[in-house]
C-alpha cells in the first residue's frame, strides 16, 4: 500500500477490481488503520474477499535495496512478496521503492532455473497499439545471454496476454546495420537469429520504437529506461504545447472545441494510466511494479496486469519453454 499517495489511492483501485472480477480476493497489507479507513470510505464491497494485514514498518522511495531487505521485513513489500513465496498469495503488486522490490524478489522468489537476472517489463503505446519494452532499469549492463532471455521471457508474455502466437522481436541499438552496436547487442542478435521459435526482425533504432515496429523490443536497463522516461517527458510536453497552442486565440479554441472528442481520443491512447504495471519477468512468481506516482486508473490497471499474469500462471509457462530449451549451455548457462 505504498506509492506516492498510499493507500488513498492504493485501495479503491484494488476494490474497482474485486468488482470485475468475482473470483479475485486480495490481501491488503500496510498501516491497518489508514487502509480500513479506505475501506469503510469507499464502501459497497464484499469484506469476505478481503484480508488486512497490519505491517509495522515502510521503505522509503530512497532507501538502499540492501538496507530493506536487511531492515525493512515487517514492511507491505516484504510481506506481500512473503506470502507469494508461501503460496498464499498468486501475485504481489507494489507502487513503492523499485530497486528494493527487486532485492527483496530475488531474495524471496529467487530466480527460474536458467535465468540469471529477472528483467523489467512494461507496455508503451506506439501508432499501431503497443510494443512491450524491457529491461527498464534492473540490469543497466546485460550479456548476450541475458538480451535473449529477456526476448524470450517477453514472447511468452505477448502469447499469454495477447493471444499473439508467434510475436516479433527487435534489439534497440544505435543502427539498424550488421555492423553496428556494441558486441553483446551483436551477439544477442545471433542468438535471435539461431532460434526458429522467435520471430526475429533485428535491429530497431530509437525513433522508430513507438512506430510499432516490432511487438517486443529488448535492451538493457541504463538505455531502456532512458527511452521509457525520455518518451513519458516528450509525451508530457507535446500535452502542455497542445494546452497551450489550442487556447491562445479565439479561432484555436475554436478549433479545440470541434475537435473536442478527437483530442480526447487521442489523451486516452498515450495516457500513462493505461500502461501502467511492469511485470518483473524471471521471478518463481508474479511480481508487478506500478508507479509510484500512478492514479487510481493507474494502480487499478497493475493490478489487472497481476490478475492476468496469475490466471495464466506466467512463470510456469517460462520455465516449460526454459526447459524445453535447456539443451543450448551457451544461453542458459547461469551467470
Amino acid at each position: 500500500m505504498g506509492g506516492d499517495f498510499g493507500p488513498r489511492i492504493t485501495v479503491p483501485s484494488t476494490l474497482d477490481i474485486l468488482r470485475t472480477s468475482p473470483q479475485l480476493r486480495v490481501v491488503l497489507l500496510g498501516d491497518a488503520q489508514q487502509i480500513q479507513h479506505e475501506i469503510d470510505r469507499v464502501g459497497h464491497v464484499d469484506i469476505n474477499r478481503i484480508r488486512v494485514q497490519h505491517c509495522t514498518q515502510s521503505v522509503s522511495m530512497n532507501e538502499k535495496p540492501s538496507s530493506a531487505v536487511r531492515n525493512q521485513r515487517d514492511s507491505s513489500m516484504w510481506q506481500a512478496l512473503q506470502l507469494v513465496a508461501d503460496g498464499e498469495a498468486q501475485a504481489c503488486v507494489s507502487a513503492g521503492n523499485t530497486g528494493a522490490l527487486m532485492a527483496m524478489s530475488l531474495f524471496l522468489l529467487r530466480t527460474l532455473s536458467g535465468i540469471s537476472r529477472p528483467a523489467i517489463c512494461t507496455k508503451v503505446p506506439t501508432l499501431s497499439g503497443h510494443t512491450y519494452l524491457l529491461d527498464l532499469g534492473a540490469n543497466l549492463e546485460c550479456s548476450a545471454q541475458q538480451l535473449y532471455q529477456f526476448g524470450l521471457m517477453a514472447t511468452l508474455v505477448a502469447s499469454a496476454i495477447e493471444d499473439n502466437p508467434s510475436p516479433t522481436v527487435g534489439l534497440l541499438n544505435i543502427g539498424v546495420e550488421d555492423i553496428k552496436g556494441r558486441q553483446e547487442i551483436l551477439d544477442a542478435a545471433a542468438l535471435f537469429k539461431a532460434d526458429n521459435d522467435i520471430q526475429y526482425l533485428g535491429f530497431v533504432e530509437g525513433d522508430t520504437l513507438f512506430q510499432g515496429v516490432a511487438d517486443i523490443v529488448v535492451c538493457d536497463g541504463f538505455s531502456g529506461n532512458v527511452a521509457l522516461k525520455t518518451s513519458e517527458g516528450v509525451a508530457a510536453m507535446i500535452q502542455g504545447l497542445l494546452k497551450q497552442v489550442l487556447s491562445e486565440t479565439l479561432v484555436a479554441k475554436l478549433g479545440a472545441l470541434f475537435a473536442r472528442s478527437a483530442l480526447k481520443r487521442l489523451q486516452r491512447r498515450v495516457d500513462p494510466a493505461q500502461y501502467n504495471g511492469a511485470s518483473l519477468l524471471g521471478l518463481r512468481g508474479v511480481v508487478v511494479k506500478s508507479h509510484g506516482g500512478a492514479t487510481k486508473t493507474g494502480f487499478s490497471h497493475a493490478v489487472t496486469v497481476a490478475v492476468h499474469e496469475a490466471q495464466r500462471d506466467l512463470p510456469s509457462l517460462i520455465e516449460a519453454r526454459l526447459t524445453q530449451k535447456s539443451n543450448q549451455p551457451e544461453v542458459f548457462d547461469e551467470e
